[in-house]
């Protein structure tokens, strides 16, 4: 698996800048908001489903103040049944551990198996941040270095409402 180092040459080879911010690991929302303070950034949630069967993977990401219902986002997707996919799926498909769920994990899928759905509010902010594939750091990319990433990894994504202000 890629881990930090391919991860921010890949990410140079794109001509994205970022920035890096590093803190003690940080494996819940709540957690991160007292490192998250000052990063001036849209602050995303990245959760990995699975759906009923087990052959199709999404990653949902959202601002991180959303709580998100299950059965609300089942219907607005219309991918069926999603149950969170276990830590052992979460490292086949992304090479990722439990707590440091990322879209920067889209560098270890080499089949392009993940596919994207993100909340359309998050394209009202001008830099996002994620975790760098591990949850001691903190990356805040520009939106459009984001949508670069996301297109040269050839995963599909798509940006919709997930939820109801």
């Amino acid at each position: 698996m890629r881990g930090q180092p391919e991860l921010y040459n890949y990410l140079h080879s794109l001509g994205i800048p970022f920035e890096y911010h590093e803190h003690p690991p940080v494996p819940t929302i709540e957690a991160a908001l007292k490192y998250w303070k000052d990063l001036n950034s849209g602050l995303c949630k990245n959760i990995f489903f699975r759906n009923h069967k087990g052959n199709r993977h999404y990653l949902v990401i959202l601002e991180h103040k959303q709580q998100l219902n299950i059965r609300d986002l089942e219907q607005r997707l219309r991918q069926g049944k999603l149950t969170f996919a276990s830590d052992e799926r979460l490292m086949k498909w992304l090479g990722l551990e439990p707590g440091s769920v990322s879209p920067f994990g889209l560098i270890n899928d080499a089949h392009r198996h993940v596919y994207l759905f993100i909340d359309i509010k998050l394209l009202g902010y001008e830099r996002l941040a994620f975790h760098p594939n591990v949850n001691s750091a903190s990356l805040v990319i520009p939106l459009d270095g984001f949508r670069r990433f996301l297109d040269a990894t050839g995963n599909g994504y798509e940006f919709l409402p997930l939820y109801d202000d």
